[in-house]
């Protein structure tokens, strides 16, 4: 089953609930404090499960564009500036929450670094992703 026949939303719910079950997946200390920009002006306020989902959002976005490097992703999660009475900037998303969850993700075997070309899924990562989707349209 393909992850591109599933709503993302969807997916991303499902992949944070089953990424709940990993050791190595977890929060850190501290966390619940972290902004996901420098351009925002709170935390997230879902504070508990926001990193399991920031980290099936990052499993989806390395299979969809994988090969990916955490500069391309700080781009994806980036947004608008605000400066005052000015035009809107884009800038980027936290490169700290991505790259610790991509860690994180890497112990759990989900994903592996390519020398000098960015992160792609492994073998198990797709295959936890297709069963994934494959759940999701079975209800």
């Amino acid at each position: 089953m393909s992850i591109y026949v599933v709503e993302p939303q969807k997916l991303i719910e499902t992949i944070a609930e089953k990424l709940r079950e990993f050791s190595e997946i977890k929060p850190p200390e501290g966390s619940e404090f972290w902004k996901t920009a420098f351009f925002k002006e709170l935390a997230p306020a879902d504070t508990e499960s926001f990193w399991y989902i920031r980290c099936a959002s990052l499993l989806r976005k390395i299979r969809k564009f994988g090969p990916i490097g955490v500069n391309k992703l700080r781009k994806h999660y980036g947004g608008r500036n605000r400066k005052g009475s000015g035009l809107n900037h884009s800038a980027k998303g936290s490169g700290k929450i991505i790259r610790v969850a991509l860690q994180q993700l890497e112990s759990a075997n989900l994903i592996v670094k390519l020398e000098k070309k960015g992160r792609i899924l492994s073998n198990e990562g797709i295959s936890f992703l297709e069963r994934a989707a494959h759940n999701i349209l079975r209800k």
